[in-house]
């Protein structure tokens, strides 16, 4: 159990990153808010792309791509 909640989170903390990087313009979050939007995104990706290999990354970057702009947009309104 404890393998698998590691996971989650070294997976999230990457597909973080990654989406951070792919994603244009200035992010001011900390390490914790990235890996949380990459354990999000991963979950979004495993849920419309339930298969296994590259793809299943492709699609959670691109949750937490999107998650990322939902984020800025929310923070922006405040």
């Amino acid at each position: 159990m404890f393998e698998g909640i590691l996971g989650y989170i070294v997976g999230g903390a990457v597909i973080g990153l990654l989406a951070r990087l792919f994603k244009p313009g200035a992010d001011a979050m900390g390490w914790i808010m990235t890996i949380l939007l990459g354990i999000a995104g991963a979950a979004i990706g495993s849920y419309l792309y339930p298969g296994q290999g590259i793809m299943t990354w492709v699609v959670a970057i691109i949750g937490a791509i999107v998650l990322l702009f939902v984020f800025e947009m929310i923070r922006k309104k405040r």
